[in-house]
């Protein structure tokens, strides 16, 4: 068997993921190609330097080592049949949102003898923007990647995709079926339904109030941002997993309507509480780097758009701070990225004090 870097790789669907997913591949030595039904969406992927055009699956997946399903949901079933039909040595995956019905409706078109090298899968990772223009070798950096191999995957199928996946920079997480549906019901699926809730019920209010949306600011910018995603692509999601969703948002619902009350009944220990929890509760999301004495840590939000980190660098240089140290932990879901700044610790107000000048929101964390 070759080295992880050394793989023949076919990609089906050459969209933001499957496209990222070359580019990644790519990046660490193997050969690629793509294919998509969009003939054009393939040349421009094809253009970017991560893939090698196929005229269709079969000449994609020839001969391939793995091969990656990037496609909508709806389309996975047919195209790993197919897929493992023509590549007879492959471990064939997908990056689905969904598994578990998805699992179960791949089975069944697919003969058991082929089955054995389907793992399902699901790269933590991708953005409100789609198509392959908006694809990076980086969106691959450090995401959680989801392998929900089924009852009957084989072993070693899944240590070959396993190593490959962590060689292109992901980290693999093995989860069943049914729990990664559960728990990407709270923390991927329910973000875009609030999301676009939220972005509903704005644009109902500007019907009559045309100046509304002019005083959105960073917050509204933030929480909406998630509401200009694919739609058709989105509603295949929620539809697949429409048991574990309504749950969530049964259970987000009744968290909204707590808050409700202690907020119309001017409960304000208990709502001050509610936000303290939430504040504890996000702050430890981000990876925290070690502190040594005498240094102050700042973290701070930072927009995915060009000159971002130069302007929060001069911000600093401009308030004649000297940075220490600098990580940027990017999210999954593309778009920002967390700044971790050490600062001297006698400099630390100094810095929050540039940063806020500047436009950013630092937060201390020590």
């Amino acid at each position: 068997m070759t080295s992880n870097t050394d793989l023949r790789v076919g990609v089906i669907g050459t969209g933001l993921i499957g496209t990222s997913v070359a580019l990644a591949a790519r990046r660490i030595g193997c050969s690629v190609r793509g294919w998509d039904h969009d003939r054009e969406r393939t040349r421009r992927a094809s253009g970017l330097g991560g893939l090698e055009e196929a005229g269709d699956l079969e000449e994609a997946v020839e001969r391939a080592d793995i091969v990656v399903i990037a496609t909508p949901i709806p389309t996975i079933p047919e195209l790993v049949a197919r897929a493992l039909a023509c590549a007879p040595d492959a471990v064939v995956t997908d990056v689905g949102s969904v598994k578990s019905p998805l699992v179960k409706a791949t089975l069944d078109a697919v003969p058991h003898t082929d089955a054995v090298r389907y793992v399902p899968g699901h790269p933590m990772g991708g953005s409100e923007r789609s198509g392959p223009d908006h694809a990076s070798a980086s969106l691959i950096d450090g995401i959680v990647w989801v392998l929900s191999p089924s009852g009957i995957s084989d072993p070693a199928m899944v240590d070959r995709l396993e190593g490959w996946v962590r060689a292109m920079g992901a980290v693999s997480v093995r989860m069943d079926p049914e729990r990664h549906d559960r728990l990407v019901a709270f923390v991927s699926h329910l973000p875009q339904v609030a999301s676009t809730a939220l972005m509903s019920v704005a644009a109902t209010e500007e019907a009559d109030e045309p100046e509304l949306l002019l005083l959105a600011a960073g917050g509204f910018r933030d929480l909406t941002r998630l509401a200009s995603s694919n739609p058709g692509l989105w509603s295949d999601i929620l539809l697949s997993n429409r048991d574990a969703i309504a749950d969530a948002i049964d259970r987000y619902v009744a968290q909204l309507e707590r808050l409700r009350s202690q907020i119309a009944e001017r409960r304000g220990t208990e709502v001050e509480a509610t936000f303290a929890a939430a504040q504890s509760a996000r702050l430890r999301m981000a990876a925290k780097p070690k502190v040594r004495a005498g240094v102050a840590v700042l973290q701070v939000e930072l927009p995915d758009r060009p000159g971002a980190l130069a302007h929060l660098t001069q911000a600093l240089g401009d308030g004649e701070v000297n940075i220490e140290d600098l990580q940027i932990s990017h999210s999954p879901e593309g778009g920002r990225g967390t700044v971790h700044l050490t600062v001297a610790a006698a400099d630390a107000v100094s810095a929050a004090e540039a940063l806020s000048a500047a436009g950013f929101d630092p937060i201390r964390l020590a």
